[in-house]
């Protein structure tokens, strides 16, 4: 699977850095939208749809998306039980639109939920009291 993620994005590199990290086998590839060859390598990626919302591609070719992305992620990785949830019929309706707002909005909340971190070039990085 290869999922197209928002770099810039402090809760979303720290997602995908867990993630990572709970990927033994090596099944998932992080691709950041922000990188300068995105566009070159992805043609059939619209950067611009992908920035709404998470991305991702299966193996099989097909494209996924928001939630759907999150689950089957944390489920080639063995850590998807309580995701679950979401994804029954009438909540999933309810999650799916709580995680639009996010994306939408998940600059502001990264901003609120961790204000010690700053992001460029696709890097985000945690600032360090009393270190410009």
């Amino acid at each position: 699977m290869i999922i197209f993620y928002d770099g810039n994005c402090p809760l979303c590199s720290t997602e995908m850095t867990k993630l990572k990290q709970a990927d033994t086998a090596n099944n998932i590839k992080l691709e950041d939208l922000n990188a300068p060859d995105f566009s070159e390598r992805y043609s059939y990626v619209d950067k611009d749809k992908a920035m709404t919302h998470l991305q991702a591609q299966t193996n099989s070719g097909e494209m996924i998306y928001g939630l759907d992305v999150t689950y089957q992620a944390w489920r080639i990785v063995g850590k998807h039980r309580w995701l679950k949830i979401f994804r029954l019929p009438i909540i999933s309706f309810f999650a799916d639109c709580g995680y639009l707002f996010f994306a939408k909005y998940r600059h502001s909340i990264s901003r609120f939920l961790m204000p010690n971190t700053k992001c460029s070039n696709g890097q985000c990085s945690i600032k360090t009291r009393g270190v410009k």
